[in-house]
C-alpha cells in the first residue's frame, strides 16, 4: 500500500490589513496591480517573489506546476465569484480535493501540500504587497519557506471578496514522492 504524508499546511491573509514597504527586487511587475490583461505576469511575479524569499534562506526553486497553477486559479477565481475567503470553498472542496482533481497528486506514492490565500485592492493587490504580507504572517512564512515543496502554483482572480476591485491570491505548493 503506497504511504502518503497527509500534512497539509494552511494559512489564510488578508494582504489590505499590512501596509505597503519598498523593497527592492528583480521580479518584472512585482509593484503593478494585476488587471485581466496581466494575470500571467502577475503570476510570474508572484513565483519569483517567493523564489527570491527562498534563496535568501538557502532553499531551491519552485518551479510552476501547470496542475497546481488550474488548482489555484481556480480557487482564486471561486472565492472572487462567490464572495467568501476561505480555503475550504462554501461547497466543501478542500486544498487537497483541488489539487487532486487537478491532477497533482496522479500516481504519487507519497505528498505534501500547502495553501495560503490573501486579497488587496488598490497598491496592497501588487504581487510585492501580497508575498510581503505572507512573509510577514508565521503560518504562510512557514509554507513559503518549507523545503520539503518543489512546485508551486499561483493563482489571481480580479475582484476580491466583499470589495469592488481588488485581486485575490491563491499559492497552492507541493512535493511528489
Amino acid at each position: 500500500m503506497a504511504r502518503q504524508r497527509l500534512p497539509v499546511i494552511l494559512a489564510a491573509c488578508v494582504a489590505c490589513l499590512l501596509g505597503p514597504v519598498a523593497a527592492a527586487s528583480a521580479c518584472d511587475n512585482a509593484s503593478t496591480t494585476p488587471t485581466r490583461a496581466t494575470i500571467a505576469d502577475a503570476r510570474s511575479a508572484t513565483l519569483c517573489l517567493i523564489n527570491e524569499a527562498r534563496a535568501k534562506h538557502g532553499l531551491g526553486r519552485l518551479g510552476s506546476a501547470g496542475s497546481l497553477v488550474r488548482a489555484a486559479s481556480a480557487h482564486s477565481r471561486d472565492m472572487a465569484v462567490h464572495d467568501f475567503f476561505s480555503h475550504d470553498s462554501p461547497g466543501g472542496s478542500t486544498p487537497k480535493d483541488r489539487i487532486a482533481g487537478a491532477g497533482y497528486l496522479d500516481g504519487a506514492s507519497s505528498w505534501a501540500i500547502g495553501e495560503t490565500i490573501a486579497w488587496g485592492s488598490g497598491g496592497l493587490a501588487t504581487p510585492a504587497s501580497i508575498v510581503r504580507s505572507w512573509l510577514r504572517s508565521p503560518g504562510h512564512r512557514a509554507i513559503l519557506l518549507d523545503d520539503r515543496y518543489d512546485d508551486a502554483g499561483i493563482g489571481i482572480a480580479i475582484g476580491a471578496p466583499g470589495i469592488a476591485g481588488g485581486a485575490t491570491f491563491t499559492g497552492d505548493f507541493g512535493e511528489r514522492g
